[in-house]
């Protein structure tokens, strides 16, 4: 996720730790990016896991 440019326009779409989402959800978007853990951390859910990614893209496009 810190490599991918995220200034422009997104529509976020998360999947859950097991499937990800489907494989035509997959082709259709323009590219997949993961949140990295270090730690002690298994998974993140849903909702934590899209606030990470938001938090990202505001901190790209303040500092963009």
């Amino acid at each position: 996720m810190y490599k991918a440019n995220l200034t422009g326009p997104i529509g976020l779409v998360v999947g859950n730790e097991g499937n990800g989402v489907s494989r035509l959800v997959k082709e259709n978007c323009d590219y997949v990016v993961s949140v990295p853990m270090k730690g002690d951390i298994d998974s993140l859910n849903a909702s934590v896991a899209a606030g990470v990614l938001a938090y990202e893209i505001v901190r790209q496009r303040i500092n963009a």
